[in-house]
């Protein structure tokens, strides 16, 4: 049998054009044909402190370039495992059209997105973007049946209304806890400072919320945590860049210190993969210009692309 690298290009990860993972770009969302569909959310409106998650999508493709190399999967030696083969056809879609200073609009072109994505009976990926874009992600997932949210992040991000606001980026928990199909709330990673006052953690848990801290995390591991998120839930995980330690996430608007490493989010992921149906993801707040030599974009760009293996894998894609 001839060698996968021989057939072919070998487009190598610096040459050509920079979708995600270097995968097929589909222009047309009337005619997505894959197991899994990329596409970006440019928007930073929501943002209270620095700005650039709106170039955030244009970064993580660009690092996801990185592990793009040859035909044949991607080999795990630990796992013994040969994950994303050629059986898993991932497309990217492009970015969804963002309407400068109009919210409403720029949101309502996101959710278009998913649900061109869901309609053909594709998993749904999206890059942020501030974390607002998760908004218009849930709202697209309206008639498809109960689905229960993983957060990883600093921030518990249940802020109701401020001055009148409730789509900026500490909103999206709250928003996503008052759809009668969104069936209840993990959130892990929560610590220090937050930009969610007490009474919205006293509403986030009566709501239905399980909220826990980095050292929470840590005291029950990947495996306990992932055990926490109710037997037979279909699962759409939410992951901001600044649940990460800024030691190895720098590019990000709102950096808090105390975050994860790499293999605590992975394990999670893993154990959520193999023992539940994901339905769809969003990746949000990675912020190139804060981010030197291009560490967070090639992290965010690494889980992303690790855990459609597991999800995949697990649906025995080999």
């Amino acid at each position: 049998m001839a060698n996968s690298y021989e057939t072919g290009r070998l487009n190598l990860p610096f040459v050509g054009i920079a979708t995600f993972g270097k995968r097929p770009y589909v222009a047309d969302w009337g005619r997505i044909e894959a197991e899994v569909a990329v596409m970006g959310a440019p928007f930073d409106f929501g943002t209270q402190f620095r700005a650039g998650a709106r170039f955030g999508p244009r970064g993580v493709r660009e690092a996801s370039t990185l592990f793009s190399f040859g035909h044949a999967g991607a080999y795990d030696h630990e796992d013994d495992a040969t994950y994303l083969p050629q059986s898993v056809r991932i497309v990217d879609i492009g970015d969804a059209d963002i309407v400068h200073t109009d919210t409403a609009k720029s949101h309502a072109n996101i959710r278009a997105g998913v649900e061109a994505m869901l309609k053909a009976g594709a998993l749904p990926v999206v890059i942020g973007g501030d974390h607002s874009v998760n908004i218009p992600c849930i709202e697209a997932f309206a008639g498809q049946g109960p689905i229960h949210i993983l957060q990883i992040d600093a921030h518990l991000d249940f802020v109701d209304e401020r001055h009148g606001v409730r789509v900026g980026h500490g909103s999206p928990m709250r928003r996503a806890a008052e759809k009668d199909y969104v069936s209840g709330l993990t959130q892990v990673g929560i610590r220090n400072v937050s930009s969610t006052a007490r009474d919205g953690y006293e509403a986030a848990r009566a709501m239905g919320s399980d909220i826990l801290s980095v050292r929470q995390f840590r005291a029950l591991g990947p495996a306990g945590v992932a055990a926490r998120i109710p037997a037979g839930a279909r699962v759409y995980v939410t992951l901001d860049i600044d649940g990460f330690c800024p030691s190895i996430a720098p590019g990000t608007g709102t950096p808090s210190h105390g975050g994860f490493l790499y293999y605590e989010v992975l394990e999670l992921l893993q154990h959520v993969a193999q023992a539940h149906q994901v339905v769809g993801m969003d990746l949000v707040e990675v912020a190139p210009d804060y981010d030197a030599g291009q560490v967070t974009s090639v992290l965010a760009a690494q889980v992303l692309l690790n855990f459609l293996g597991f999800i995949f894998h697990a649906k025995g894609f080999r």
